[in-house]
């Protein structure tokens, strides 16, 4: 059977997308095929019906959040309708844990009707900080997708039947990752919003177009109008790095990052 290539990623900072396309531009050379784009990370193209086909393999990627699959995607996700596709289900960390949020993309698109048969756990910088997993995926994060990707292309020209891949991870899933505040209490991150210099922004609109959840003012960039879910794209492609955050708990939770997981960890896969 011929096989349709697609990509299909929620990528605020460039790190998911860049490994998914990877995946999915080397397997589809070697069905010497193109690959079709599917960018859900702005939110009119989370409005947009997605249907497959068994011709198709679908890579999908999303960005770990509090170790689990980001709830805002949630709706977007359980609404495709796989029709015996073929995917690879993909998650990217910021080098803490990926937790449980492998097998839970796994399970939903399973309950949509995909067939996930490989699925990787990859590390990339971290939306929070400049330092922590630093300019991941790099050069030795992209040998390993390239493997990857092989080991998925030989899977589907086997002559054995695709059999669904096993993942890593807890059922029920574990609760969502919370840090905590210097009295050892948990705190509600959600309520956290970053600020604006406004004598450092030439209000360029860059943060508006980029925001993946269309919360930031047209008129006044240092206002919200909707939630923040702390993905930082509006901080790290600030020409003028106008946008910051300077909430206590915030910095805190920074800094434990950046200091308890500079070790390196490697991608997990599961083909």
């Amino acid at each position: 059977m011929n096989r349709k290539i697609n990509t299909l990623y929620f990528s605020a900072t460039g790190t998911t997308k860049k490994v998914v396309t990877e995946v999915a531009n080397r397997v589809a050379n070697d069905f010497k095929t193109t690959v079709k784009e599917n960018d859900f990370t702005l939110p009119g193209a989370r409005e947009k019906a997605l249907s497959f086909t068994n011709k198709d393999v679908v890579v999908v990627g999303v960005p770990v959040i509090a170790g689990r699959v980001p709830n805002v995607l949630l709706k977007c996700l359980n609404s495709i309708k796989g029709n015996n596709a073929l995917a690879i289900a993909v998650v990217v960390y910021g080098n803490r844990n990926y937790d449980d949020a492998l097998i839970e993309l796994k399970d939903i698109l399973e309950s949509d009707g995909l067939k996930v048969i490989a699925g990787g756990a990859f590390i990339g910088e971290h939306s929070f900080s400049k330092i922590l997993a630093q300019n991941r995926p790099d050069e030795k994060d992209m040998t390993i997708v390239n493997d990857f990707a092989q080991s998925i292309y030989n899977k589907l020209t086997a002559q054995d039947s695709i059999q669904p891949v096993i993942v890593k991870g807890n059922k029920p899933y574990r609760d969502y990752y919370k840090p905590r505040d210097k009295y050892g209490n948990f705190f509600d991150f959600r309520k956290i919003t970053p600020k604006t210099n406004m004598d450092d922004c030439t209000d360029c609109k860059l943060c508006v177009d980029i925001c993946p959840m269309g919360s930031i003012d047209f008129e006044d960039v240092s206002k919200l109008n909707g939630i923040c879910i702390k993905c930082c794209a509006c901080i790290k492609k600030c020409p003028t790095e106008a946008r910051y955050f300077d909430d206590e708990n915030f910095l805190k939770h920074k800094r434990e990052l950046e200091i308890e997981f500079t070790y390196r960890r490697e991608p997990e896969l599961f083909v």
